[in-house]
C-alpha cells in the first residue's frame, strides 16, 4: 500500500504540470481568438465608416432631434436647423349614414376637405336627402362642391354678400341639372328605379340639400328642406339653418301667394304630396316648392366646439341640444383631441367609403381620414335616432370646430 501511494504521489507534479499547460494553452487560444475578432471588428468599422456621415454632423443630428422632442422655445435650434414647415393639417370629421327601416336609401353625403383653391382652407360638408328617388341627392353629391367652387371663383369681395349669391346661384345651377337630368341621358345608361315604374316619374323626384363650407373665420350654411346644421358653441346649441316646412308661416304665406294650398294629409304637405316647401328638384311642384336656400355666414369663436349636419331622420326625434349633448360627450371620453386627419397634408381623393349596414356612399373622403371622437358621435347620434324610432334614413357629420389644435 505504501508503495502504491509513493507511486501516486511521485506522478502527482506530471499530471498537474501536464494540466496546468492544457489550461495555458486554451487561455491562449481564447486570447489569440479574442484578439483575432477585435481585428476583424476594427477593419469592419473601418470600412463601413468610409460611407458614415462625419461626427459633426451625427451631433447635429441628435441636436435635432433634442430640439423637436423638448417643451419650450426652440428658436434657436430652428435657426440651427432649418426645420422645414409642417403641411396644413385637415378638418377632424366623422361620418354615419344608414338606411335605417326603409326599402330603399336616399340619403347622400358629400365630404370635400380643402376643395377651394387659394392660401385659407375651406372645407366642403353635404347631407342630401333624396325622395322619390335617390338620383338628385347622388347629383347634388357629385356636383354641388363643383358648382360651389366654381361660383366662388366668379364672386365678388365681401365674406357675407359674396356666400350668399353664391349659394343661392349654386343650388339654381343644381335645380337646373336635376330638372334636365332624365333628357341629358344617354339610351345605354340603365334605367333609374323611378324611370323603371314610369318615364314621367323623373319629374317628381327631388332632395334636400344642406351644405356648410367651413373656413378658418367663417361657418357658412345653405340650406333647402328639412335637414338641418347645428352649431355647439360653449355648450349651447346655434341653430344654423331653419326647416322649410310647408306649415311655417312664411312659407305657407309664400306658397299661397304663388297659388298654391298647404294640405294636411299625414302631415303639412305642398298640394298634399311634399312635406317640405323647398328642395332641389321636383319640377312638377314648381314653383310653389322652391330651389332657393336660406344662407347663414357665421363667424367662428373660441368657444365653438363642433358642427352637425343631419337628415331630418335624426332630426324628427333628437333635439339639437340632445345631440350637441351627444358629441359634447364623445369628445369627453375620447380625452384630448387627436391630430387631425391626414397629417401629411395630402387631400383625400374622391374615393368612396361605403359603410356597414345598406349605408349611403360618401363621396370626397375615405375611413381612414375620419377622426374617432367624431366618428364615435356620428354612429351614436344615427343609433340614438333608430333606438328612438326614426322611420327615415339617417345621415350625420359632425366636425371638430375646436380651435388651437
Amino acid at each position: 500500500m505504501a508503495e502504491i501511494c509513493c507511486e501516486e504521489a511521485k506522478s502527482t507534479p506530471a499530471t498537474a504540470v501536464a494540466a496546468a499547460a492544457a489550461v495555458a494553452v486554451a487561455v491562449a487560444s481564447s486570447a489569440l481568438e479574442r484578439r483575432r475578432r477585435r481585428l476583424e471588428m476594427r477593419r469592419f468599422r473601418i470600412a463601413t465608416d468610409l460611407d458614415a456621415p462625419a461626427e459633426e454632423d451625427v451631433r447635429a443630428g441628435k441636436r435635432l432631434r433634442l430640439a423637436r422632442t423638448a417643451s419650450g422655445s426652440c428658436a434657436d435650434a430652428v435657426r440651427d436647423c432649418e426645420r422645414p414647415a409642417l403641411p396644413e393639417r385637415l378638418p377632424r370629421y366623422g361620418v354615419s349614414s344608414v338606411r335605417g327601416r326603409r326599402r330603399e336609401m336616399e340619403d347622400a353625403v358629400s365630404i370635400r376637405p380643402d376643395f377651394l383653391s387659394g392660401a385659407s382652407k375651406h372645407h366642403f360638408f353635404g347631407v342630401f336627402d333624396g325622395h322619390g328617388c335617390s338620383h338628385v341627392a347622388t347629383l347634388c353629391q357629385d356636383r354641388m362642391h363643383e358648382v360651389v367652387a366654381d361660383e366662388h371663383n366668379n364672386a365678388g369681395s365681401g365674406e357675407e354678400t359674396a356666400w350668399k349669391g353664391v349659394m343661392e346661384r349654386s343650388f339654381a345651377r343644381l335645380d337646373e341639372q336635376a330638372t334636365s337630368w332624365a333628357s341629358s341621358r344617354s339610351a345605354d345608361e340603365p334605367a333609374c328605379r323611378c324611370e323603371q315604374q314610369m318615364p314621367s316619374r323623373c319629374d317628381h323626384v327631388g332632395s334636400t340639400a344642406v351644405v356648410a363650407v367651413v373656413s378658418p373665420t367663417h361657418v357658412v350654411v345653405g340650406n333647402a328642406g328639412d335637414s338641418r346644421a347645428v352649431l355647439s358653441r360653449a355648450g349651447v346649441p346655434v341653430a344654423l339653418s331653419v326647416d322649410h316646412k310647408p306649415d311655417r308661416p312664411d312659407e305657407l304665406a309664400r306658397i299661397e301667394a304663388a297659388g298654391g294650398r298647404v294640405i294636411y294629409w299625414d302631415g303639412p304637405r305642398v298640394l298634399g304630396v311634399l312635406a317640405m316647401s323647398r328642395a332641389i328638384g321636383d319640377g312638377y311642384l314648381k314653383p310653389f316648392v322652391s330651389s332657393e336656400p336660406e344662407v347663414t355666414v357665421t363667424e367662428r369663436t373660441d368657444e365653438d366646439e363642433c358642427l352637425i349636419l343631419a337628415s331630418d331622420g335624426l332630426w324628427d326625434v333628437v333635439t339639437n341640444e340632445m345631440a350637441c349633448e351627444v358629441v359634447r360627450a364623445c369628445f369627453r371620453s375620447n380625452g384630448p383631441p387627436a391630430p387631425a386627419s391626414r397629417p401629411d397634408g395630402v387631400a383625400p381623393t374622391a374615393a368612396d367609403a361605403d359603410a356597414e349596414n345598406g349605408s349611403a356612399v360618401v363621396k370626397g373622403m375615405s375611413k381612414a381620414d375620419s377622426d374617432k371622437a367624431c366618428s364615435d358621435a356620428a354612429v351614436l347620434l344615427a343609433k340614438l335616432a333608430l333606438a328612438r324610432r326614426s322611420a327615415d334614413n339617417v345621415s350625420v357629420v359632425v366636425v371638430d370646430l375646436r380651435r388651437g389644435i
